[in-house]
């Protein structure tokens, strides 16, 4: 038997919705919180991807750059 863990929820608890319908703790819109339990893992990992992209576009995600080594 090949199974496979379920790709946890990105739910942090702070459940407040801007005007776009995106939660401001998880970065997912409400057809993605309310679908969440139905998703496979393939979709949850689709809408994780998603979740960092609208993370990083409202600067809630910044990246940390790297010295390149000498």
């Amino acid at each position: 038997m090949d199974s496979e863990r379920r790709v946890a929820s990105p739910c942090v608890n702070i459940c407040c919705l801007d005007d776009a319908d995106i939660c401001l703790g998880c970065q997912r819109t409400v057809e993605e919180i309310t679908g969440w339990n139905r998703m496979d893992n393939t979709e949850r990992r689709v809408v994780l991807g998603l979740c960092h992209e609208r993370a990083r576009a409202s600067g809630m995600l910044w990246e940390v750059a790297t010295q390149p080594k000498a």
